[in-house]
C-alpha cells in the first residue's frame, strides 16, 4: 500500500475514492480524500522503468529522449512533431508491455526500428546506421537490399529515369 501525503494538510494517509486508467493508457489516475481535512485531490501513478545501458549504468526511462534521438534521424525529413510524439508513445507502450521494471537499451533500439521504418525509410536508415554501427557502404547496401525485399515496405512512386535522354 502506498502512503500519499495530503497536499493540503500533509496528513500521511489518504483514501482512494476512484481509480481509472489515464488517457495515455500507461498510468492510473486516482481520486483521493484526506481523512483528516476531508479535502479531495488526484494523483497520477506510473510504474517506474529503468534503462540498463551497455556499460551497465542505469537511468530512468525517458520518452523525450527517444523522441529527441529519433528526431535527429528525421532532420530534414517530412516528419512532424506529432508523428514523433506518437512514435515515442508506441515505443514506450511496447517496452512497458514487457512487464519488466528494467529494460536493456538495446531492446529500446529494437522497439524504435519498426515504427520508424513505417514512418520514414530515410530516417530509419539513418537511425539504423548509428544503432547497428554501420562502418562501411556495404552495410548500407545490405540494409537497403533488405528494405527492398521487405513486403511491408511501400514501393516508391515512379521517379523519372534520368539515364534516358529527355525528348
Amino acid at each position: 500500500m502506498i502512503n500519499v501525503h495530503c497536499p493540503f494538510c500533509r496528513n500521511p494517509d489518504s483514501r482512494v475514492i476512484d481509480s481509472r486508467t489515464a488517457d495515455d493508457g500507461l498510468s492510473i489516475r486516482r481520486r483521493r480524500e484526506c481523512p483528516n481535512c476531508h479535502r479531495r485531490f488526484s494523483t497520477l501513478e506510473t510504474a517506474s522503468l529503468v534503462v540498463v545501458k551497455r556499460s551497465g549504468a542505469t537511468e530512468p526511462f525517458s520518452r523525450q529522449k527517444i523522441i529527441s534521438g529519433v528526431g535527429k534521424a528525421c532532420q530534414g525529413r517530412p516528419v512532424t512533431e506529432d508523428q514523433l510524439a506518437l512514435l515515442g508513445a508506441q515505443v514506450e507502450e511496447k517496452v512497458r508491455s514487457s512487464g519488466s521494471s528494467q529494460i536493456d537499451a538495446h531492446d529500446i533500439g529494437l522497439a524504435i526500428l519498426e515504427p520508424l521504418k513505417a514512418l520514414d525509410l530515410v530516417a530509419y536508415l539513418r537511425f539504423a546506421s548509428v544503432y547497428s554501427n554501420y562502418d562501411s557502404i556495404d552495410d548500407f547496401e545490405r540494409a537497403i537490399a533488405d528494405l527492398r525485399q521487405d513486403p511491408d515496405v511501400p514501393v516508391a512512386s515512379e521517379s523519372p529515369d534520368f539515364s534516358k535522354p529527355q525528348s
